[in-house]
């Protein structure tokens, strides 16, 4: 009765996390509830099934304790010990079930966090790349700070200018450097020609030498990020060969995505399965059918372990973006500039705020700390 007790504490709690209005409602969190109503169905036909050889054993009991001849006694003896088996072969068999369902939910989380992954590859690739940065952060990418300096150029005295190498001339600081000692020491341009020369770049010169650094720094950390994804990448598809070991499925996960493959997996676990179910079936190899189980239960350890480095990795990268917008919305001279800054910088900040918003809902960390998420993904054997 006491397992009677703790099977019943398990779908109690099962129900409970599924009924919960706390559920948000995204891909992870569909499966993990879905997984929970598969196994309560389960577990109540099987607690039914449990209950009925419960009785009959109990029968039995009483039957061997008010019984006297021998004959008689020997046959309450053989009739326990078979309903005993047959509990065994019950229980080995629930586990079985439940096994399947949380291996086959585990597999579409997988399935899920590689869609995922392959999105903030894509995501990263493009937020920004090196030519955007470059073009916003430099004012030699500017055509009115390129047509000051040809007409510094044009008019440069030839005994007091100097030009500069191709390397330093696209160098934003000896750029600038170079452009206003020639602007001011030209005696052939006048005050006003320099103060209206000044006055047609000094915001593109504001913003870049204010926010070169900053763009440089958004552009290298999103790299760093990218970078990170393709090792999330790499550990998940390792996870995958790990995870269909023990079933002989020894496609890759990006062909078996490619190929859409996802019905020769689960064929091969049902193999698995019918093969795990024939060995309970024979009643005398124990250590085999619990090799077996165990087999299937370690990949959702691993998953476990990968579901925590995906939620650091994400956890990282909304830090990082938070840091991104507030660092592009850092320039204090926005307004007086608006009509000269380029406008690749609103889009940078536009992309970088719906980043922000993408990492608290398409790419959110996966909640495994609750107890309750952790019963759904070990069944009831926390309960053993």
């Amino acid at each position: 009765m006491v397992r009677l007790f703790y099977i019943a504490m398990v779908i109690l709690c099962m129900t409970q996390f599924v009924n919960a209005k706390t559920l948000r409602d995204d891909d992870v969190k569909i499966v993990l509830e879905e997984m929970g109503l598969e196994m309560s169905l389960i577990s109540k036909t099987f607690i039914i099934k449990l209950q009925q050889y419960e009785e009959r054993l109990f029968t039995t009991h009483q039957m061997l304790r008010s019984v006297n001849s021998v004959d008689e006694k020997l046959h309450w003896l053989l009739q326990k010990e078979d309903l005993e088996k047959e509990i065994d072969i019950l229980e080995a068999r629930y586990l079985s079930d439940i096994s399947k369902i949380r291996y086959l939910k585990g597999l579409q989380i997988i399935k899920i966090l590689y869609e995922k992954t392959l999105s903030l590859d894509h995501h990263f690739s493009t937020v920004s790349t090196l030519n955007e940065i470059n073009k916003i952060s430099n004012p030699n990418q500017y055509e009115e700070f390129r047509e000051v300096k040809e007409l510094l150029q044009t008019k440069k005295e030839k005994k007091a200018g100097f030009d500069l190498s191709t390397i330093l001339g696209n160098n934003i600081y000896t750029s600038v450097v170079h452009s206003f000692v020639s602007l001011f020491t030209n005696e052939n341009t006048s005050k006003v020609e320099k103060q209206g020369q000044i006055k047609d770049v000094e915001c593109i010169l504001d913003f870049t030498l204010r926010m070169h650094q900053d763009l440089n720094t958004i552009y290298f950390e999103t790299v760093f990020l990218q970078k990170s994804n393709e090792t999330i990448m790499e550990e998940l598809e390792k996870l995958f060969n790990d995870y269909t070991q023990p079933i002989h499925y020894k496609t890759a996960l990006k062909k078996c995505r490619e190929n859409d493959d996802w019905g020769a997996v689960r064929n091969n676990l049902n193999e698995y399965l019918d093969n795990l179910n024939t060995t309970i079936a024979s009643g005398n190899k124990a250590s085999k059918v619990r090799s077996m189980q165990i087999d299937l239960q370690f990949p959702i350890d691993r998953l476990l372990q990968f579901i925590t480095q995906y939620n650091a990795f994400i956890d990282q990268g909304e830090k990082f973006y938070e840091k991104f917008g507030i660092m592009l919305n850092s320039y204090e001279n926005e307004q007086q500039c608006a009509n000269e800054i380029p406008t690749e910088y609103q889009t940078l900040k536009n992309n970088i705020s719906l980043s922000i918003e993408k990492f608290n809902t398409a790419y959110k960390p996966i909640e495994i700390n609750g107890s309750k998420l952790k019963q759904l993904l070990y069944g009831i054997n926390e309960y053993e």
